[in-house]
């Protein structure tokens, strides 16, 4: 699973051209996160497919970052992001982003994009 990272102007629409472009591209958008700091904004989609978004944002003259994203799977209850999360800093990975990408009755599938993938796979084994 991989993530594109997008770093756009904070004004009205400049959401809805992105999507736009992956939409005409026929991209489904499997998770989305999106913030805004002062005249700024990071926007972070997982694709259901990354080549054609990957075409679509070239397309539409869209920069982006590409990261391998790492999954776990864990119960849905209070500490478990916690315990993940602690596994990732006692090895000296850094946290750049978190989407939550699925959920069944008391279990979350979570997606981190990390500085370190293999060594993140190899730690949350």
């Amino acid at each position: 699973m991989r993530d594109l990272a997008i770093q756009a102007t904070h004004h009205p629409g400049e959401l809805a051209r992105i999507t736009n472009a992956l939409s005409l591209a026929g991209v489904n958008i499997k998770s989305i996160a999106a913030l805004s700091f002062g005249n700024q904004a990071l926007i972070r989609i997982i694709p259901d497919d990354i080549d054609a978004a990957r075409g679509a944002l070239r397309d539409g003259n869209i920069r982006f970052e590409e990261k391998e994203l790492v999954t776990v799977l864990l119960e849905n209850q209070a500490g478990e992001v916690t315990g993940v999360a602690a596994k990732l800093a006692d090895a000296g990975l850094n946290l750049e982003a978190l989407y939550v990408v699925g959920l069944a009755g008391d279990m979350v599938e979570l997606a981190f994009a990390v500085d370190d993938v293999k060594k993140a796979k190899k730690i949350l084994e």
